[in-house]
């Protein structure tokens, strides 16, 4: 059996490296191809590797006499931006510790519109998930937060405005391990066990308060450790703590960046990218992030401003928004 060899991590390691690297749009197009095709071009409709490229920098097949852009099926396909900007958007949302937001971005970018930048961050956060990723495993603690401000009259797990968002965190020691997020409609068995599943291997330790939600774990395969809040004697952030310390990271990731302004209907993908930080936290190397989100943003389809767009117009916008944990 032969194993596919991969080809060794490239990427710049500063600012300066970034600058000298990726001086022209030869050089950007050169390294997707690099990403794309490390074994050579190979055409994505027939497969052939018997290719040339043109004067316009496209890969022209034999077999199948199809013309191939690297771009072409992916988050930059049909883009009418050079690709320098493109990579130096990468660069400045990936070596930022808390990320940054759409009109910080449009500043440094020197971009006159707002929706530009806003649009090309939608596209990045799609490719924040990478395809066929790993479940958790071990140890994993699972609870849920709300996103949204105050709510008059409302307790515990009841919302009326708000959007809820489960949060499994694995343990590595004392500490956190690799976390996964998504946003749910409601806290039933129905909403909290197929995203336990979706996210962590079966057979693993599964650690959740006593909310009844939580009770078809077992059956499904994982070992279920439940710790009863209110008859504890502890605080909910003493017995499930790194739950509870990803949702005040998130809190005051949401307020510092973004200002508190929460679309509900993009909310996943600010979760992903939050995921996406979150667990590339400790790499001392920033640039790999660049190249991680390079990689996988040749990995997704093409997504149009109508897409994007369709779901700001119709999204709910809520302002000075904040994070609860359930306890």
């Amino acid at each position: 059996m032969l194993l596919e060899i991969q080809p060794p991590e490239d990427y710049p390691g500063t600012l300066l490296e970034f600058e000298e690297r990726f001086a022209t749009e030869d050089a950007c197009r050169v390294y997707l191809e690099q990403l794309r095709w490390p074994s050579g071009f190979e055409c994505p409709a027939c497969g052939s590797r018997d290719a040339w490229r043109t004067g316009r920098g496209q890969w022209f097949c034999s077999g199948c006499k199809r013309q191939t852009s690297v771009t072409a099926g992916t988050i930059f396909d049909g883009t009418r931006k050079p690709l320098r900007m493109w990579f130096l958007l990468i660069w400045l949302v990936t070596t930022q510790k808390t990320g940054a937001s759409a009109l910080g971005l449009q500043r440094q970018l020197g971009l006159r519109r707002y929706e530009t930048v806003w649009t090309w961050l939608h596209k990045l956060r799609r490719a924040m998930v990478r395809p066929g990723r790993d479940r958790l495993s071990g140890v994993v603690e699972v609870d849920e937060t709300y996103v949204g401000g105050k709510e008059v009259g409302v307790h515990g797990r009841q919302t009326e405005t708000k959007s809820i968002v489960v949060i499994a965190a694995e343990e590595d020691g004392k500490r956190i391990g690799r976390i996964r997020l998504a946003r749910v409609p409601d806290v039933s068995g129905a909403s909290l066990v197929p995203f336990v599943e979706s996210v962590v291997v079966p057979g693993a330790v599964v650690h959740t308060d006593g909310w009844e939600g939580y009770a078809g774990l077992q059956s499904r395969g994982y070992v279920h450790k439940i710790s009863n809040i209110s008859r504890s004697g502890h605080l909910a952030h003493e017995l499930l703590p790194r739950v509870h310390r990803v949702a005040s990271q998130i809190g005051r990731w949401w307020l510092g960046t973004h200002q508190g302004a929460i679309e509900a209907q993009n909310l996943e993908y600010y979760l992903d990218e939050f995921t996406f930080r979150f667990n590339r936290r400790s790499s001392r190397q920033r640039g790999k992030l660049f190249y991680r989100l390079v990689q996988q943003a040749l990995e997704v389809d093409p997504i149009s401003w109508d897409d994007v767009a369709a779901a700001k117009r119709s999204s709910n916008k809520w302002r000075g928004g904040e994070l609860e944990s359930t306890g």
